[in-house]
């Protein structure tokens, strides 16, 4: 791990804790995986309004399996893309029923096989549910991790495997949550607000930013 990857999580660590949590509301396994799904897009904020509601009236998975696609895209119509993420839930919890018992698989081949689950909600599941430590690369991440010169990557697979390089395994999960938290409070795009964060001292970027505005 290079020096300065080691002063970014100190800064992250200092800054935002070291407890895991997710930012969306879940009790299983299965419920994850469909707010998860539901966030493309979408505030987690967003989703757990939704999802409040809807893990009442659709209690399992086969419920999901048995969904109207109709029905369920006026249930999830503010969270956008509806039509898609209707029909991608109910074909992923109908593999689900047909081919796992209705229990959510743990590897990273089975969980990209399910319809709608790409590596990013994959390893969602895979860091919050099984403990299997895994990054997850959303545009936050992305973004962020470019700006602190931890990957030159623009597609999220190679950035992934580039934070898997330089990032210590026991940072990997709270990597993505403080990120994602610095993204949404502070390095927001496209207008950061570099002389407020914490991490201005670090980040190539965001000293070049504050020098101007000094200018």
């Amino acid at each position: 791990m290079k020096k300065n990857t080691k002063k970014i999580l100190e800064a992250l660590d200092a800054h935002y804790g070291t407890e895991h949590r997710c930012s969306l509301d879940y009790e299983n396994a299965w419920q994850l995986l469909i707010a998860t799904m539901l966030s493309a897009q979408c505030t987690d904020a967003r989703v757990n309004l939704v999802t409040k509601d809807l893990f009442q009236k659709y209690t399992s998975v086969e419920a999901f399996a048995r969904a109207d696609l109709e029905e369920l895209e006026r249930d999830i119509h503010s969270t956008g893309f509806y039509h898609n993420k209707a029909k991608n839930i109910i074909a992923c919890c109908r593999k689900l029923v047909l081919e796992y018992g209705g229990e959510v698989p743990s590897s990273l081949e089975e969980l990209t096989g399910l319809p709608g689950v790409g590596r990013k909600t994959a390893n969602v599941i895979r860091g919050n549910i099984f403990g299997e430590p895994s990054i997850v690369v959303d545009t936050h991440v992305k973004r962020i991790s470019k700006k602190l010169g931890l990957t030159r990557e623009e597609d999220p697979v190679k950035v992934e495997f580039d934070l898997m390089k330089e990032l210590p395994k026991d940072h990997w999960i709270l990597y993505n949550m403080h990120l994602i938290t610095l993204g949404r409070e502070i390095c927001k795009a496209p207008t950061p607000r570099c002389g407020e964060c914490f991490l201005k001292d670090l980040c190539p970027e965001g000293g070049k930013q504050v020098g101007k505005k000094s200018e």
